[in-house]
């Protein structure tokens, strides 16, 4: 497919129009804007449209003197939520969550740093006017075409599929991807930044175990695993929605909240190697757009330790680059009890230095932890937390990352955040703030 699409530019006196852009083949930790995956563009004076090869819109941004950066942007997601991406002046964004840019996001979450630029007048125009931009795209293409009896057909072609994909049809879309999934995708493991959260979900259980009373995102529905015959009709329905655009994906996100636990003794069957592999063949990773390949996915402190070794021994050996995320929560018994969380503290210790000699085992596999934060939690929380990540751990690691998630959703708080950089400092893993973020 790679072969058929070459980049060409036809220029009007209303704007530039770029088939077939290729931009960055890899995910990359950069401190100005890069765009991944092979899109198309639309540049006018006062705004810039993409589209991926779907003609579907996934990223925009003003132009004009009242955009807020220029190094600022609106991306798309899937679901169909507009997301912005800020710099936060790239003081302290990295250090914070790991990346140079702040996904700014249009529902609650728990994020301590960011403002509201979804709200700013040159955000919401940008919003409100792209369909419009295409029109005018559209009507100035073809004007050109008549006056200069040029060939611009494969352009005409490109708008006319873009116009097909109207806000209307987008959501439709989007409902469809939940539909498929059996629901909406609440939270995305926080590993998924490494991609951009650009994941494939492929959802092989629902539910999760514990049903903490603290937890925002959790379904109440008991866990299950979901049978192949349904895992491969749902692989078959992602291949339909994703379409020409798949080659700019390389990462699926195993779902739901705990797929991890399909690996427990119960199960005869290997869901997790399984699914990966037909996921691998039937989206074509290996002929991704996209460098490398990855696999995310959520597990809990039983699910994780009750898995049998060969699993992460056949995790390692495929072409994925692994991510495992485990919520722990906290070492301390108290906070455990106070959050509903049903594990001990000992289950979290003992969980914690298994990851932390898996890691060290494996080269293609990450298992990372989650853990909480809140002005209100128990006085021996943060004490148990450094005992594992400074005192358990005797040299700075690159990896085993962790992250700290606040309870508390949209209302940041200078308290936490400077707890927050205090841990961080203090830690010898990888520290970051987990922002909640869906699909």
């Amino acid at each position: 497919m790679l072969k058929n699409l070459t980049t060409t530019s036809i220029f009007t006196p209303y704007c530039k129009i770029t088939l077939n852009r290729q931009g960055s083949d890899k995910y990359t930790k950069i401190s100005f804007p890069l765009k991944y995956g092979i899109f198309s563009e639309i540049e006018t004076s006062d705004a810039i449209l993409q589209f991926n090869l779907n003609h579907e819109i996934i990223r925009a941004k003003g132009k004009d003197r009242a955009w807020i950066q220029p190094s600022e942007w609106l991306k798309r997601s899937m679901g169909n939520d507009w997301i912005y991406y800020s710099t936060g002046g790239y003081t302290g964004v990295f250090e914070s969550i790991g990346e140079y840019y702040l996904p700014n996001l249009p529902y609650p979450t728990n994020s301590l740093i960011g403002g509201k630029p979804l709200n700013e007048p040159s955000v919401l125009k940008i919003v409100r006017s792209w369909y419009e931009i295409i029109q005018k795209s559209l009507q100035s293409v073809k004007e050109l075409t008549g006056n200069q009896k040029r060939d611009s057909s494969n352009f005409i072609e490109f708008l006319e599929n873009a116009l097909i994909n109207t806000p209307e049809n987008l959501e439709k879309k989007a409902k469809s991807l939940f539909k498929t999934s059996g629901g909406r995708i609440t939270v995305m493991p926080p590993d998924a930044r490494h991609v951009d959260y650009d994941i494939i979900p492929l959802i092989i259980s629902d539910g999760c175990l514990y049903k903490c009373k603290f937890c925002r995102v959790k379904s109440d529905k008991p866990f299950a695993i979901r049978e192949k015959k349904e895992i491969d009709e749902q692989i078959l329905r992602l291949k339909d929605i994703y379409k020409n655009d798949i080659i700019n994906y390389n990462s699926i996100f195993l779902g739901d909240h705990d797929a991890l636990n399909t690996a427990n003794p119960l199960n005869k069957d290997n869901t997790i190697i399984d699914a990966a592999n037909k996921a691998y063949s039937s989206f074509e990773f290996n002929n991704s757009y996209m460098k490398g390949c990855n696999l995310f996915m959520f597990g809990s402190v039983d699910s994780f330790m009750n898995a049998n070794f060969d699993l992460f021994k056949s995790l390692n050996s495929m072409p994925y680059q692994t991510y495992i995320n485990i919520g722990l929560e906290s070492a301390d018994q108290e906070t455990l009890d106070l959050i509903g969380k049903p594990i001990t503290s000992k289950q979290v210790e003992e969980a914690f230095m298994e990851m932390q000699r898996l890691n060290e085992l494996f080269s293609n596999i990450e298992i990372t932890a989650n853990f909480i934060m809140d002005e209100n939690l128990p006085k021996g929380h943060y004490p148990s937390f450094l005992r594992l990540v400074r005192e358990k751990i005797l040299r700075a690691k690159t990896k085993g990352t962790i992250y700290l998630s606040p309870l508390r959703i949209n209302k940041p708080s200078r308290e936490v955040l400077f707890e927050f950089n205090r841990l961080k400092t203090l830690s010898r893993l990888p520290t970051f703030l987990y922002i909640i973020q869906r699909l």
